[in-house]
Order: structure tokens, then C-alpha cells, then sequence
């Protein structure tokens, strides 16, 4: 069936990869242009669509370089409820800025700039006008944004998911075409395996190669769940067992995987990627609830680290206050040469700097 829908697709395929293929062939010509900033600009991004694990990857980068550069991340903050570029405050909200570029403005609001805004050739020199000492730009989910012309581009793909077994939309998944790729400074494979043998590693190393530069490293990653954390209070939830599993994220799976190792899933709330909690829809939570902790007595509300910035809206509190929500927060980690890929990030920001001297 699945591969029937795909050939039912595969003429509008074509004319997507028509569509695509002269936006960036226009690029690559050099008949539309490619802004360069005179700082160092980092993007991370994929050319499928869903999730490859870019948020997570963006706050690895974010807490390798936050103590030794002034920096600022730069999101479309998709599905926000504002529009042009605006920079996070105390005031700002989910809502405002989007799921993601809120979460990194949540954790690291303190330590670094958060900005959103379409069009990132115009809010980057925003960025600039509103912060004196920013050194350092880090551009979330920009891979296919030719206006800017990053100094360090690296490439998201998932290890379930490779871009080099994907088809374009809209019988795949591709955003563009697989050569795509050729812009990649670096790739990473996202959402690995904990152990992954190496073998294994150097086939999809070898499967990526033909669609990116001579030479291109290819990386290796994986996402851990760390001790759940309240949302209201300070205490991390080690001792509940039953969990009323509470999701808007695009992939699951794994999610599941995990948590079965520790808990028991007694039922699982799963909504859209980028869903909009409400009160009407937080009644409802609340209502299923209270009928499975009648039966059980032992439960808490779990939920992801991206919706936990939605839940957490003022806005929100009579209904969440006193519920026992709880949520996970992720990191990446790499499989192996994790200090190589440091240093490379590094070395490019330095020789950047060099230039600026």
C-alpha cells in the first residue's frame, strides 16, 4: 500500500523537484544572492521534514560555547502567534516565540540571546542593532535558507530515517534533493542506536558520502533522557512508577522505548508535533486523569521537555497547577569522536575571529 501511495505521488515529486531544484540552482549560480556576515554563523538543519533531533543538537552546540563567546540563536519560531523578528524577554512566551526557540530562552535565557524571525538575512543584522557584544549567531532549521550564507553548515539526519533511502514530497519526505547535501560541512546522524557497532557506522558513512563534498565528516549521535524533572516543583520524581503519557512531537518511538525500561505507561496522550494546549483540551487531560488515578492511586502526568515550555504559560496554571506533571529532559551525546566535532566547531569560530581581527 505504501509504496502504491508513493507511485500515485511520484508525479508531483517531479514537478517538487523542478520547483526546488531551480530555487537552488538559482543559489548555486549565483543569480539570486547569498548574504555572508562578518561573524561566524552556524546553521543546523535537514532536508526531510519532521523531526531529526535539531533542538537538542542546538542547545549541545549552545552549552559548548555559551561560556566563551556572547551568542545569540536565531529560529523561524514556527507556529508562533506573532509575526517579524522579535527578541525573548521576560515577558515572552511559547505562544510568541515558538516551542523551541522559548525552550532555549527557559534554560538559557540567562546566559545567552534568543531571537525569531522569518526572514534571518534581515533579523541577523537585527540581532546585531539590538545586542552590541553578539560574536557568535547559531541559526535553528536553516539548511534550506539561501538568503544567508552560513560559515558552518551541518547537516541532521535521522539514523531511522537516512535521506539517502527518502524520496522527494510529496511521496517522501525530502525537502529537496538528496545532493542537497553537497552544502554540508558536517553531518550528523541523529537518534543512534546506544551502541551502534562500527561496522555498521561506516556503511551509512559510506552511504551518505556520495551526495556531500570529498572529505565531509560524518558524526554520530544519540539522545538521552535524563531524571524527570516536576513542573512546579523542585523535587526530580524518582519514586512514581505509573505514568499518563503526555506528547506533541512529531516521533514517539524511541520515547517509548525508553520510558517502557522504567515505567509503566498506562496510557498515552499523543497529539500533533507543535500542538496547542488549551484549557478545553487541559480539561480533558485532567478528566482522564482523574479516572485512571481512581484505579491506579500511583500516577503522574509525563511529558516531553518541548511541551513542558507550553504547559508552563501563565496562562496555563489553574489547570496545571495541581496536577503532577512531570517532564524529561533529553541531551545528545556523541558515539564516538565527539571532541573531534568540538574542536572542528572551534577551529572554525577562531578562524573567523582571526579574519574580524
Amino acid at each position: 500500500m505504501k509504496m502504491f501511495l508513493r507511485l500515485l505521488l511520484f508525479p508531483f515529486a517531479i514537478l517538487y523537484r523542478g520547483l526546488t531544484g531551480f530555487y537552488h540552482y538559482s543559489y548555486d549560480k549565483g543569480w539570486k544572492p547569498s548574504i555572508e556576515f562578518d561573524l561566524p554563523v552556524i546553521s543546523v538543519g535537514n532536508i526531510t521534514v519532521g523531526g531529526t533531533g535539531k533542538t537538542p543538537h542546538i542547545e549541545y552546540l549552545i552549552r559548548l560555547l555559551k561560556d566563551k563567546y556572547s551568542l545569540a540563536t536565531l529560529s523561524r519560531g514556527y507556529k508562533r502567534k506573532s509575526k517579524g523578528f522579535l527578541m525573548a524577554g521576560e515577558q515572552s512566551s511559547a505562544k510568541e516565540m515558538g516551542d523551541e526557540p522559548y525552550q532555549f530562552y527557559a534554560k538559557y535565557g540567562k546566559e545567552i540571546h534568543v531571537a525569531v524571525g522569518e526572514e534571518r538575512a534581515m533579523a541577523i543584522p537585527a540581532i546585531l542593532n539590538a545586542v552590541e557584544d553578539i560574536q557568535l549567531v547559531l541559526l535553528d532549521d536553516a539548511f534550506q535558507h539561501r538568503k544567508v550564507k552560513p560559515g558552518l553548515n551541518i547537516l541532521l539526519t535521522d539514523y531511522k530515517r537516512p535521506f539517502y533511502d527518502d524520496f522527494l514530497l510529496p511521496a517522501g519526505r525530502l525537502r529537496e534533493r538528496r545532493d542537497g547535501a553537497k552544502r554540508a560541512d558536517m553531518v550528523i546522524v541523529s537518534k543512534c542506536p546506544d551502541k551502534l557497532p562500527e561496522q555498521e557506522r561506516a556503511q551509512v558513512s559510506k552511504k551518505i558520502q556520495p551526495y556531500t563534498q570529498p572529505d565531509t565528516p560524518v558524526y554520530f549521535t544519540g539522545l538521552k533522557y535524563t531524571t524527570p524533572c516536576s513542573l512546579k516543583e523542585k523535587d526530580s520524581g524518582e519514586s512514581f512508577k505509573n505514568i499518563l503519557l503526555l506528547t506533541g512531537i512529531a516521533h514517539t518511538e524511541r520515547l517509548v522505548e525508553d520510558l517502557q525500561e522504567q515505567y509503566t505507561i498506562v496510557e498515552h496522550l499523543k497529539y500533533r508535533d507543535h500542538a496547542e494546549y488549551t484549557p478545553s483540551l487541559l480539561k480533558s487531560i485532567r478528566t482522564k486523569y482523574q479516572s485512571l488515578k481512581e484505579k491506579l492511586g500511583d500516577l503522574v502526568i509525563l511529558t516531553t521537555e518541548k511541551d513542558a515550555v507550553k504547559l508552563q504559560d501563565s496562562s496555563l496554571d489553574t489547570f496545571v497547577s495541581d496536577l503532577p506533571f512531570y517532564y524529561l529532559p533529553i541531551e545528545v551525546y556523541f558515539l564516538q569522536n565527539g571532541e573531534q566535532f568540538d574542536a572542528r566547531v572551534l577551529k572554525y569560530i577562531e578562524g573567523e575571529r582571526s579574519k574580524e581581527a
